[in-house]
């Protein structure tokens, strides 16, 4: 039995930005920005891309493939039932859920939230219950007997689509923990999500900067300081709406 494995939600049928995932910056695809972050966390025994069966995304078989990660085909709409599929298959126990349009998440409030769950009798920890932190800084984690426990409670479409919503409005029944940001990280209107076009472009910049430092490990912090002194690049996304209230995953 895994203890841990982090599950990634991915697809490249991205309504607003079809394959925007394998985009690249600094000669590298975002999704392997995000692998290697997870890569880095120790707790963490096993990364898996958990896609659907579509001919469109045989591309991230390949990614996984090459990049030494699992990975597992399931439902395109059902997602649910597609990252619980994926966790029944590799044995595990905790489930660490991550959406493959957060490259530049912080494994620092990965570890945070895994530390949490680890040190709390609960079954599900996360970060977005209410949005604290910028927009791209989301991670849950919970148990897999939780997830089950939510498939088995509801048929709604929007249960199926989204993976830990019946978690989240369902506080009686699941115990749980929503971690609040920092003052220094407290930045809910900060878009560093890969949604839209606009969004590659600022997160290209980004992942450039830190890249000439010779640092692809750079934290949330980093990224607040440094869209602190260029304040024009915080104008390239801005426009575009931010749902401080959305829970992912």
């Amino acid at each position: 039995m895994i203890k841990f494995a982090a599950i990634i939600e991915a697809r490249m049928t991205s309504t607003r930005l079809p394959g925007k995932i394998l985009y690249k910056a600094g000669g590298k695809s975002f999704l392997w920005y995000l692998v290697q972050r997870l890569k880095k966390i120790d707790d963490i025994e096993k990364i898996i891309i958990a896609t659907t069966t579509n001919k469109t995304d045989d591309v991230l078989i390949k990614f996984a493939k090459k990049n030494n990660v699992s990975y597992f085909r399931g439902s395109e709409l059902n997602v649910k039932k597609r990252v619980l599929d994926a966790a029944k298959k590799f044995k595990v126990k905790n489930i660490v859920g991550i959406t493959s349009d957060c490259p530049i998440i912080d494994h620092n409030l990965i570890i945070q939230v895994i530390d949490t769950f680890k040190f709390n009798k609960v079954e599900f920890v996360s970060n977005n219950d209410f949005r604290s932190f910028p927009d791209g800084m989301d991670v849950g984690v919970y148990k897999r007997k939780a997830l089950e426990k939510s498939y088995l409670s509801t048929k709604k479409k929007f249960y199926r689509e989204h993976v830990t919503q019946f978690l989240k409005h369902n506080k009686k029944k699941f115990k749980q923990i929503n971690i609040v940001a920092p003052k220094n990280l407290n930045w809910p209107s900060l878009g560093l999500t890969l949604d839209v076009y606009n969004d590659y472009v600022l997160l290209k910049k980004i992942i450039e900067h830190f890249k000439k430092k010779k640092n692809i490990f750079f934290c949330c912090h980093e990224v607040i300081e440094l869209l602190q002194k260029k304040k024009k690049w915080l104008k390239i996304n801005s426009k575009e709406k931010r749902n401080i209230t959305k829970e992912v995953c």
